[in-house]
């Protein structure tokens, strides 16, 4: 099986498209289950963030593979398949395992080295795991890039070089110290802009979240106050800064409630905000596609050269374990049957010298297992570090060939590792 990516992101797509095709709860969960049920996947994951939605599985076939996914993502977000290919990304192999780890360290972020993406590609694997669609190639593989993203973020100070988006946003707001904020939402990343707001001196913050508690949670945390959802067009004409990232699905600010000059950050897909707010005498929104156009965040600086320089490295010896790891039940295959042989030939040495005592039963079968270790022990390692080469899995062929072992064998040691 080979990991094949595809999606669509920032990079490829306009915010709009991106927003349309967006998926959360049930319908993530759907898709996760139709992915994985097609008869060329065996594992699947999905990546589905305010600037990205991308389709990680396992496959034995690459266009029969391609071809499905994208006609589900089609089907799933009710945007003809015609249009999504145009935005489309393909990564196969090597070139996937490449593209995840360059995107949990932020380097493929609107704002490069924003940390959030770390989370969110954890929270995506969570999901699988719970749904049963990943399996050993895809939870190994993403664990790892997972380790890859928490070192760079935390070895390479990438996360300064890159603010997240809450703090790209926000420096399109000016001077934030004595200005009252809402935020609408109590998600990881609401919770991040109400840190944020603090941070930055603000100190009359208000939360509104449809569940009440976990708003009046973040409210605590940053020593404002909590409101109910219900409260937020009230709590509006009285905001001079109101963040949102609520996941709803539609519009929960237009223009009709807006009474008052403030500056509004939308950064959820779809939208919170109706973009018609802009028409508001003395009302700024910034939403993603601001965000983008301003390129904040997308210098590249030592640090990014620092973590792209580890992902080369984290992306060899990934490659490297992979090559070596197909090699293993070959090499196991083959001790096992110099064990057979030893066993089988000490077992008729003994019916011929049956008068041998115990303890020259020993050293005879101690001498007979040094004299077999030595001769497999050279190939053996050889061979292993030959598998970390491009093609290297013809050596472990040639090793079957040479030593006649039963095919089976190799598959059985797999099957148990499994």
């Amino acid at each position: 099986m080979s990991v094949l990516a595809i999606g669509l992101s920032h990079r490829t797509a306009p915010v709009a498209m991106l927003e349309r095709v967006s998926m959360t709860g049930d319908a993530l969960v759907k898709l996760l289950h139709d992915v994985q049920s097609d008869p060329c996947v065996a594992e699947a994951m999905v990546v589905s963030t305010c600037n990205r939605v991308e389709v990680y599985v396992t496959v034995d076939r690459f266009h029969a593979a391609v071809t499905a996914v994208s006609t589900l993502l089609g089907e799933h977000s009710g945007v003809p398949v015609e249009e999504l290919t145009p935005h489309f990304y393909v990564h196969y192999e090597e070139r996937a395992v490449e593209h995840l780890f360059s995107v949990v360290c932020g380097l493929d972020s609107m704002v490069v080295g924003e940390g959030q993406i770390l989370g969110q590609v954890r929270q995506a694997l969570k999901l699988a795991q719970r749904q049963g669609t990943v399996g050993a190639t895809l939870n190994e593989l993403v664990q790892q890039a997972l380790r890859v993203g928490k070192r760079a973020h935390h070895d390479t100070g990438i996360d300064k070089h890159g603010a997240s988006l809450v703090s790209a946003g926000l420096g399109l707001a000016g001077e934030l110290p004595g200005r009252r904020a809402l935020v609408v939402g109590a998600g990881s990343m609401s919770s991040l802009a109400a840190v944020t707001l603090a941070r930055a001196g603000v100190t009359d913050i208000v939360v509104a979240n449809r569940t009440y508690e976990r708003g009046a949670r973040l409210a605590e945390s940053v020593g404002g106050r909590a409101v109910e959802f219900t409260a937020v067009a009230a709590e509006l004409a009285a905001a001079d800064i109101v963040i949102t990232c609520t996941g709803a699905g539609r519009h929960l600010i237009t223009a009709g409630m807006l009474t008052r000059p403030a500056f509004l950050l939308d950064l959820a897909l779809p939208h919170d905000i109706d973009p018609a707010v802009r028409e508001v005498p003395g009302i700024t929104l910034v939403d993603l596609e601001t965000i983008q156009e301003s390129g904040i965040g997308s210098r590249e600086g030592d640090a990014v050269r620092s973590v792209r320089d580890l992902v080369a490295a984290e992306l060899r010896a990934y490659l490297d374990a992979e090559r070596a790891a197909k090699v293993t039940p070959t090499v196991v295959a083959l001790r096992s049957k110099a064990a057979g042989v030893v066993e089988s030939e000490l077992g008729r040495l003994l019916m011929r010298v049956p008068d041998l005592d115990d303890r020259a039963k020993d050293e005879v079968a101690m001498t007979v297992q040094r004299v077999v270790d030595k001769l497999l022990h050279e190939p053996t390692v050889r061979v292993k570090q030959l598998a970390t080469c491009p093609g290297g899995d013809h050596y472990a062929e040639a090793l079957r060939e040479l030593f006649n072992l039963d095919p089976k064998m190799p598959e059985a040691v797999r099957e148990v590792e499994l």
